[in-house]
């Protein structure tokens, strides 16, 4: 991957991104285990991970597939891919296949999967309706495409509401979109699964009200911290203040 295409990751690739990513992971855990479970991840499924990031849901998938199942995980940066291989290796995990490819330019890997997993992707790609598209072609019948997505992103506030996080939050919106991405993708995902041969099960909203003693804050302020640290660095690509993003699963199994 060109270094350039690095940078348009909009919190970067770097240690520090790593590190909180890590901590988002941990806090949505809970969450994200239990939806798996639901859908029916299990011993011996073949998993997709689509936009796998440094690979902490990657290594999760894996342990729960076991060495009967496997687990693909496809991303676009060279730093992140680095650090799946880095993990699964530390793990001593042979089930995991890493593909270092770009979502919107190049094919996945050839299915049939009986899962896709596929976190804060498509508020951020070019064409989030290709993605879908792509990903139910390569999802076998009667498998199943998980998806978390942002819904309504202005819910994101504190109470009493603080005008400083009201301008920052609609800055954040304001170039996100400007960059060619939509934080609340999460609305018009439902269309496109059915537009691509998918049926909704179900459409779970993730609703959390938080305290600083909260474990989950942590991810909001690490989130806060990061783009503030790349506001100062290039306030074209990023915001300075805090962010609130709204959560949305769609969960969808094929026809």
């Amino acid at each position: 991957m060109t270094q350039s295409k690095e940078r348009d990751y909009v919190l970067g690739t770097h240690d520090q991104e790593l590190e909180r990513l890590g901590v988002q992971h941990r806090a949505w855990r809970p969450v994200v285990l239990d939806c798996w479970k639901k859908a029916g991840v299990t011993v011996g499924s073949r998993v997709l991970d689509v936009g796998a990031g440094p690979g902490y849901a990657t290594v999760d998938l894996a342990e729960i597939v076991g060495h009967i199942g496997g687990v693909v995980a496809v991303e676009r940066s060279s730093n992140f891919v680095k650090a799946i291989k880095s993990a699964i290796q530390a793990r001593s995990l042979s089930n995991v296949d890493v593909h270092e490819l770009d979502l919107m330019n190049d094919a996945l890997p050839a299915g049939p999967f009986d899962f896709a997993w596929c976190r804060w992707v498509l508020c951020f790609v070019s064409d989030p309706e290709l993605l879908v598209k792509k990903i139910a072609h390569v999802t076998r019948q009667g498998g199943q495409a998980i998806f978390h997505e942002y819904g309504h992103y202005r819910t994101w506030r504190f109470f009493p509401q603080r005008a400083s996080l009201e301008e920052f939050r609609a800055h954040v919106i304001a170039t996100w979109r400007e960059a060619g991405g939509e934080p609340d993708t999460g609305l018009q995902l439902p269309s496109w699964l059915t537009k691509n041969g998918f049926d909704v099960r179900s459409v779970m909203p993730r609703i959390f009200c938080l305290r600083p003693n909260d474990y989950m804050w942590q991810w909001i302020a690490r989130a806060r911290s990061n783009r503030c640290d790349l506001c100062k660095q290039s306030p074209r690509r990023s915001g300075c203040g805090r962010e609130r993003r709204g959560f949305v699963h769609a969960e969808s199994a094929r026809a």
